[in-house]
């Protein structure tokens, strides 16, 4: 149930279903989750596979592997997998690869599973060890959560909490890169900045200046942006989540740049809409070469996925010219009033059409972003970015008899937008009626 715009309540005791049919799972991003969750709460769980963003294949061998380590059978029938145990027991698993969802997935059913597992070469993602503190919070017993070893002990049964989740690194780096790519600044309130290292080092190699305080991270683009080699790899290296925004950023880069994507296969569609804009860039394998071209043109342009529509707005945003982005149903589900908090100190409220004449801003329909700019100007921003849930926090309810918490931006619509300033127009260099917070 909602509480406010800020929290909502989930009582688990309420699921009495170990069935999760195919239509509800994708309409969630990384519904495999559900599995773990119901499994250690039923000791069976039947739920169809992954949704999710066509970025390539999502293989759930590692997650199956740590199920059948704790004793459970697994079977996919008909586009369904079916998990059951009569008890599931701890054991030692060792993960061929790190993998954050076969982490937090085994984690889910192993808090409930009799005696002691042990995870090793485990992922160490920030959000893995938020879905340990949070179970931890309703009477699990997780250590180790960060590094490549977690030891868990198995509880007879989880109670209700209240949690507050972390702040999302992928949403904030969006929102940097945004003012990297425009020549602006922006002040991002309410971050975890060590979260956001791969991020900023990267930018401050590409010619931005970066600011770090106790919950907040100011970034100032340079006079010009600068080639860069990128590579994604599991945290702590460069997230895989930014490697589209950061491309859309180098596309306006003086000299040649890199991006080697290393954890997805199909994760640069969005090169050839970048192409439509002007940029210059060639993929080879898995690869892609960015011949940096100074300004982008407007054009129509098509989101792919999540993350590549979001570059693709960043790309309308320093674009010269009038920009549409569609099928931004994608945006949408990972962003929360993506165009609103974009558009936040406008003095009008943001159109639901787009008119040609229209001012350098943003605009919303039901299916498209519209942009109209000037190309790269300074622009100023600043903003509080709401507690992100991760989608495993949300899901454990089935763990748990109740749960508040801090909504998800990109699973429910509850949050407000706390965007307090981001006109992407051209403006001085010095922030306005913004003030660091204090150390």
């Amino acid at each position: 149930n909602r509480v406010d715009r800020h929290a909502v309540i989930i009582n688990g005791a309420t699921i009495t279903s170990h069935i999760v049919e195919e239509e509800q799972m994708r309409k969630i991003r990384a519904s495999y989750y559900l599995l773990g969750a119901l499994l250690g709460k039923f000791h069976k769980a039947e739920v169809a596979l992954p949704g999710g963003c066509v970025i390539g294949a999502r293989p759930i061998d590692q997650h199956l592997k740590g199920f059948r380590a704790l004793g459970a059978e697994v079977i996919q029938d008909h586009g369904m997998l079916n998990a059951f145990s009569e008890q599931l027991k701890g054991n030692h698993i060792f993960f061929d690869v790190s993998s954050v969802g076969a982490t937090i997935n085994v984690m889910l059913a192993a808090v409930r599973a009799e005696g002691r597992t042990v995870i090793e070469n485990a992922a160490k993602e920030p959000h893995v060890v938020d879905v340990a503190n949070m179970l931890n919070s309703m009477g699990a017993d997780i250590r180790g959560a960060g590094t490549d070893k977690i030891r868990i002990t198995g509880v007879p049964k989880l109670h209700g909490t209240v949690y507050s989740t972390i702040p999302d690194q992928i949403e904030a780096g969006t929102f940097m890169c945004a003012a990297a790519a425009t020549g602006g600044e922006v002040l991002v309130k309410n971050v975890i900045p060590r979260h956001l290292e791969c991020i900023t080092s990267k930018l401050i190699e590409m010619g931005c200046s970066v600011e770090e305080y106790d919950d907040a991270v100011k970034v100032k683009s340079g006079e010009f942006i600068r080639c860069a080699n990128i590579k994604t790899l599991p945290y702590p290296g460069f997230p895989t989540d930014m490697q589209p925004q950061m491309a859309a950023v180098l596309s306006m880069a003086n000299g040649v740049s890199t991006v080697t994507e290393s954890i997805f296969e199909n994760r640069f569609k969005y090169m050839s809409e970048l192409g439509r804009m002007g940029a210059v860039n060639k993929v080879e394998g898995n690869t892609a070469i960015i011949t940096g071209v100074g300004s982008l043109e407007g054009a129509s342009v098509a989101a792919p996925d999540l993350r590549a529509g979001a570059a693709l707005v960043i790309a309308g945003l320093a674009a010269e010219g009038f920009t549409t982005v569609t099928d931004i149903v994608y945006i949408k589900r990972g962003y929360e009033k993506f165009d609103s908090r974009i558009d936040g100190q406008c003095n009008t409220p943001i159109c639901r059409e787009a008119p040609l004449a229209a001012p350098q801003a943003l605009f919303l329909t039901d299916r498209r972003f519209c942009i109209c700019q000037k190309g790269r100007g300074r622009s100023v921003l600043s903003l509080s970015l709401p507690l992100s849930l991760s989608l495993t926090l949300y899901l454990s309810l089935s763990l748990s008899l109740s749960l508040v918490d801090k909504c998800p931006p990109r699973l429910v619509d509850v949050c407000p937008p706390r965007l307090l300033a981001m006109p992407f127009v051209p403006a001085k260099p010095a922030l306005h009626g913004v003030s660091a917070p204090p150390r």
